[in-house]
């Protein structure tokens, strides 16, 4: 899509608008990421202590270690929701060097692209952040549950 010097004037606000948009959206999604990573370290700090507590307690051996299987997967999924990429933004040399001879309502249009490209990319990673999580803490309930009735039937 090419537009005319007077067609980007014309659009100037809409612009400035959009690519105002797109920062705040990524920071939002950076934010979210952050705080998946926060759950994650605590669902592995809560699965780590789950598993010592069991493995201290006489315990019905099955059921025991079909929890500790299911605190490891929690652990596992926990460690690989660290692992998925790094976040991505925009790269500040970059913008120096590819906007800076470029009028503002382009520079505009270019920015708010990039930052609508570089979103969906991180899309993508937070969607598998989630899913590590959403495995880590499922595997996590069915371990204290398997622990729990372990714990149980042994006394």
């Amino acid at each position: 899509m090419t537009m005319t010097p007077a067609e980007l004037e014309a659009q100037k606000e809409t612009l400035e608008l959009l690519n105002t948009e797109a920062a705040s959206r990524l920071t939002r999604q950076s934010e979210s990421l952050a705080k998946i990573d926060t759950k994650a370290v605590f669902l592995i700090g809560f699965a780590a202590t789950a598993a010592q507590f069991l493995a201290t307690h006489k315990h019905h051996d099955v059921l025991a270690y079909c929890a500790f299987a299911a605190y490891a997967i929690s652990l596992l999924a926990g460690v690989q929701t660290f692992r998925v990429a790094e976040y991505k933004d925009l790269e500040p040399r970059h913008l120096v060097v590819s906007y800076a001879r470029l009028s503002r309502e382009l520079a505009l249009i270019r920015l708010a692209s990039s930052r609508a490209s570089l979103f969906e990319e991180n899309q993508r990673r937070h969607q598998k952040k989630a899913r590590y999580w959403s495995v880590s803490l499922g595997s996590l309930i069915v371990g204290l549950g398997l622990s729990t009735v372990a714990l149980l039937l042994h006394t």
